[in-house]
């Protein structure tokens, strides 16, 4: 059976039991939160520590909803769960930061590790088995933008001085234009690709 529901849905749905897990460690839960798939304002394409989710004040938005944005380079739903869990704290906290109030809750659910980047712990995986099972998958494909794509650098080429061995690596352009480098005794070098 093929899952039919939106991003936003699977999000919003996960949010509601999320709202209860919340309530369960004496959490007051806004009421206004949407959540959605998009790119992060800042540091969603960074090459190291890419920001995965954020959470806007209410008092950003016209309608005053909390809004979460989970980025679309991260399709597991596990991840995804725990990811919206912690922009969840920053809705029920929100001028909080990642500060006492919200490591109080992300520890009470059961995300570990350094508050600014949490992750799901045992107790919060425990919690989650079930839920993701209700939810099914994450109906999302992960997004991998041109910049986190790595490209090959330069290949070098070897060459090797065939009398004593003497070694020096260049570029395919600088063999075409200038030509075999020299050993400092033997003169030109034969070339082997690496």
């Amino acid at each position: 059976m093929t899952n039919t529901i939106t991003r936003e849905q699977w999000l919003n749905q996960a949010g509601e039991h999320l709202s209860t897990l919340f309530e369960s460690v004496g959490e007051t839960v806004p009421t206004k939160v949407r959540a959605s798939c998009g790119f992060p304002s800042k540091g969603a394409l960074g090459a190291r520590n890419r920001t995965v989710g954020q959470c806007w004040n209410a008092i950003a938005s016209a309608d005053s909803h909390a809004e979460i944005f989970i980025s679309p380079t991260i399709s597991e739903s596990g991840r995804v769960l725990d990811i919206l869990a912690h922009e969840w704290i920053h809705a029920i906290h929100p001028n909080a930061g990642h500060g006492a109030a919200f490591k109080r809750t992300a520890t009470a659910i059961g995300l570990e590790g350094k508050m600014t980047a949490t992750v799901a712990g045992d107790k919060f995986k425990a919690w989650a088995s079930p839920v993701l099972a209700i939810l099914g998958e994450y109906p999302h494909a992960e997004l991998q933008p041109a910049n986190a794509i790595k490209k090959q650098s330069t290949r070098m080429l070897k060459c090797v001085c065939s009398d004593c061995g003497y070694i020096a690596y260049t570029s395919g352009k600088w063999l075409a234009e200038m030509g075999a480098p020299y050993c400092p005794e033997h003169g030109q070098m034969d070339t082997d690709s690496v």
